[in-house]
């Protein structure tokens, strides 16, 4: 059995590059191709293995052992069709799991009926988050589980502080629940309900987002 797991990355842009690094980072094996020359050279020393080579051609990818990956991420930049055709190829070569960059709904749209297993909108991401840090000075980092559905990690406001998880309440006041407490170099994963709040704790909390909304107007300054 492999150790590792094999990624492929499709367009070497600055997603696709932030891929290419967060993956081997994690000391996973990948490889990136692309149809620029340079970039595929920029790369060569940063992944496993670069490649140059048109992903809309399934000869190409059938010869770089495309099907043979465990995940592969479509990281196309502006060229939708592209995109398209490069998905349809890899789900006819029967790719494992196929991750996919749109550029907008109805590219999701159609990813979604073409074979693509999940869809990512990174600008439409990071402006989301951007905003939640912007409007709420208590929150650290956003992620988005759902249309509905979130998890915030936000700064224990004063009115916190001292009080127990019971006394808070969060789950039955909000429905909202608390899914660990970091205090300086420790974390407290399902903490226990009679933790007490103190100073600078950094919550990580789950629930629906108008929930999450109104825990944070009366909890945080």
């Amino acid at each position: 059995m492999r150790s590792k797991k094999q990624f492929a990355v499709i367009g070497l842009g600055r997603f696709g590059g932030s891929i290419c690094h967060a993956l081997m980072k994690e000391k996973m094996e990948v490889l990136a191709i692309d149809q620029d020359k340079e970039k595929v050279e920029e790369f060569a020393s940063i992944v496993t293995k670069a490649v140059v080579a048109d992903s809309t051609d399934e000869k190409a990818l059938k010869k770089i052992g495309i099907q043979n990956f465990d995940h592969v991420i479509v990281a196309i930049g502006d060229n939708i069709l592209a995109s398209i055709l490069t998905t349809i190829i890899l789900d006819d070569l029967g790719v494992e799991k196929i991750t996919v960059k749109a550029q907008n709904h109805y590219h999701e749209k159609v990813l979604n009926r073409i074979g693509a297993d999940s869809v990512v909108h990174p600008e439409r991401d990071i402006g989301v988050r951007v905003a939640h840090q912007v409007v709420s000075e208590s929150v650290l980092e956003y992620l988005e589980v759902s249309d509905k559905y979130s998890i915030v990690e936000m700064v224990a406001g004063a009115k916190m502080v001292g009080k127990t998880i019971v006394e808070l309440d969060f789950r039955a006041t909000y429905g909202c629940n608390i899914l660990a407490v970091k205090r300086e170099e420790d974390v407290y994963v399902s903490p226990s309900p009679d933790l007490v709040m103190k100073e600078k704790d950094i919550l990580i909390i789950i629930g629906a987002d108008d929930d999450i909304g109104r825990l944070e107007n009366h909890w945080m300054d």
